[in-house]
């Protein structure tokens, strides 16, 4: 008799992992960019942290707001669909067996497999809505993203993003490099940590986002130097 071995896989789909991701990233990058633009066109360490606090105010605010409004607006489009198809299944709940049928065949499914399947479905609106929402929507109605979450996420992981560059300026210490060295090292700590998340290896993941934060902070410390000149 062979035994299930049990296992679990991470939460895909609750929307809040690529919030938070997306935040941290943004967080960092962004302020690296303001801290080194107006670095290359002053040296001045009150006007530095006024940009950099400004920066991750305006830029948390800001992705939470994009975050809540894009996954509620994606939830909603879902919404509307998932009405159709419950009005679909409740006046033509005949063909629309015969969609999943013609689905699941074509994917190598035995006809009188499929068609047991797709008659016992009929029987139950909630599950089928279920199932056709699953292969014509690829989404489980009762999974979706939440917004409120996407949002808290993106707000605190930019602001903590943010910060990172901020810290050497906000103990006074002025070279501009330290607050690049210390952005860059949250950079490549973050690409890491993901890349361990996705099960890729941690120094690629890390290396590749210093390289991407490294290339805007690179090209606004050059605009900035024009600019300043």
């Amino acid at each position: 008799m062979t035994v299930p071995v049990e296992h679990h896989h991470a939460d895909v789909s609750g929307g809040g992992l690529r919030a938070a991701t997306f935040g941290a990233m943004d967080g960092l990058v962004t302020n690296i960019a303001l801290i080194a633009g107006v670095g290359g066109a002053t040296a001045d360490l009150h006007t530095l942290i006024l940009t950099g606090v400004a920066g991750l105010v305006a830029g948390a605010i800001s992705m939470a707001i994009g975050e809540y409004t894009s996954v509620r607006t994606q939830n909603e489009q879902v919404a509307a669909e998932l009405a159709k198809e419950r009005h679909e299944l409740r006046v033509n709940p005949n063909g629309e067996a015969d969609e999943l049928v013609a689905a699941w065949t074509a994917r190598g499914l035995p006809y009188d497999l499929a068609r047991q399947v797709a008659d016992v479905l009929k029987d139950n609106p909630e599950q089928a809505l279920r199932v056709h929402a699953q292969e014509e929507l690829g989404v489980v109605p009762d999974e979706l993203p939440s917004p409120w979450t996407a949002a808290f996420s993106s707000f605190v992981c930019f602001a903590v993003g943010a910060l990172i560059p901020l810290l050497p300026l906000l103990f006074g210490y002025e070279p501009l490099w330290a607050a690049l060295v210390v952005g860059g090292l949250g950079l490549f700590a973050t690409g890491a940590v993901i890349a361990r998340l996705t099960a890729r290896p941690w120094w690629r993941g890390g290396l590749r986002q210093l390289l991407l934060g490294g290339a805007a902070a690179g090209a606004t410390y050059v605009i900035g130097s024009y600019l300043g000149a």
